[in-house]
């Protein structure tokens, strides 16, 4: 399998809600909700960087569209990491997303790898950590 992985479908309790929350809260650009004329089909794209979008669509869609029994959702099943180019923008980041509704699970701090992250919480409970990696080079 090649590496081909263009988007990150978030499962939502609240369509409205997530979608103000990652467009008006985060700034993350979007046509917003599509596909509302089709039972099951309403979703929103955000567009992240070249060739990657996050999508976010109701867990009970995702549940027929896979014709999986919806479950309870855990998060910690995985996070979303978003890289930043230094420790004041995650700083930034971080302030921006508690501004926008996120739960701070984890302020901001120095990490025992020679880091720096913090962990928030959207409003259905996806773990994202901003984090800057002095290894790491951050396009812009």
């Amino acid at each position: 399998m090649k590496p081909r992985i263009t988007v990150l479908t978030l499962g939502v309790d609240d369509l409205e809600k997530s979608l103000r929350f990652y467009r008006d809260g985060l700034g993350l650009p979007t046509e917003g909700i599509v596909g509302k004329e089709f039972e099951h089909g309403a979703v929103a794209f955000f567009e992240l960087q070249a060739g990657l979008k996050l999508a976010i669509w109701n867990r009970k869609d995702i549940a027929y569209d896979t014709k999986l029994q919806q479950t309870m959702p855990s998060a910690t099943e995985f996070t979303i990491g978003h890289n930043v180019a230094s420790k004041e923008e995650v700083d930034e980041v971080m302030e921006q997303a508690k501004k926008a509704g996120a739960t701070i699970t984890v302020p901001p701090h120095d990490t025992f790898w020679g880091g720096y992250s913090g962990y928030f919480q959207d409003p259905d409970g996806h773990l994202w950590e901003v984090v800057w990696n002095p290894q790491w080079e951050t396009a812009e």
